[in-house]
């Protein structure tokens, strides 16, 4: 179980690498001060591994991606609307936990709909029937909204960004993300499934394919990033803080460090 969790952190946090993005909806706006910055931990072992993390992004992770971007447009949308679709289910567990059922109907019913009319997700006729997209919600979130700190920050080697509220809530994505369950889940698999069409890999095939769409998607963004910034281990810092600061608070407020529509939605959890 120990060595499932670990994988899943993997993921989960290599996806926090790249930045953050737009948020949800909302009308909250987000002050530049304090709420933005948090304490460092190991600040200099931090940017050593942010060093190491950004060789191994440019040696195997951007090739990957750039390979994927080479598929026809219609594929990469299609997948990407699928795994959007499957990562739906987490940010109703958490809309629930947060005790908005509102967005957690409206997110059920655009699951539903997607699933079936839509053909697994890959296409997307709910948003056509006026049931818009809420936005992702995940534990860490979930653990913003009920008051908790984001705790101290710090860079781990390959798994990235990520703060004491987050990483907590990276491991209590496992309990509650639906996919996750139904593909780990012995009773479930052989008890209702009984085929073994929902097995561990799955998970783990969803989750590295939502990885690299995001990455495909943000090339420019990162490389322009990159070209702009002094101090990019300090910019990709205060982008992330922002970023999850916004959407805790599902803000529509402009994160400073980018316009929002220099990035796509990035899945941290």
């Amino acid at each position: 179980m120990i060595r499932k969790i670990v994988f899943i952190l993997a993921i989960s946090l290599f996806i926090q690498t790249n930045s953050a993005t737009a948020g949800s909806e909302g009308t909250e706006e987000l002050g530049s001060s304090s709420q933005n910055t948090a304490n460092e931990c190991f600040e200099g072992v931090s940017r050593a591994m942010f060093k190491f993390n950004h060789v191994l992004d440019k040696a195997v992770f951007e090739p990957v991606a750039k390979g994927y971007r080479a598929l026809p447009s219609p594929i990469r949308k299609g997948t990407g609307n699928a795994v959007d679709n499957l990562r739906s289910l987490l940010t109703v567990s958490n809309n629930i936990l947060q005790g908005d059922f509102k967005k957690a109907g409206i997110t059920a019913g655009r699951f539903g709909i997607n699933t079936t009319v839509g053909i697994l997700g890959i296409f997307d006729p709910a948003d056509k029937i006026g049931l818009k997209d809420q936005g992702k919600e995940d534990f860490g979130q979930t653990l913003g909204a009920w008051g908790t700190k984001s705790g101290c920050y710090f860079v781990l080697p390959i798994l990235g960004p990520t703060t004491t509220r987050d990483a907590i809530g990276l491991v209590g994505n496992v309990f509650i993300d639906p996919v996750y369950q139904i593909t780990h889940n012995t009773e479930i698999r052989n008890g209702v499934v009984g085929n073994g069409n929902y097995s561990e890999h799955n998970y783990f095939y969803y989750r590295g394919t939502g990885a690299v769409d995001f990455r495909a998607k943000n090339i420019e963004s990162w490389d322009s990033l990159e070209e702009n910034s002094i101090d990019l281990y300090a910019s990709l810092k205060s982008l992330y803080l922002q970023n999850r600061n916004k959407k805790i608070a599902n803000s529509d407020s402009t994160i400073e460090t980018q316009d929002d529509s220099d990035w796509e939605e990035i899945d941290t959890n």
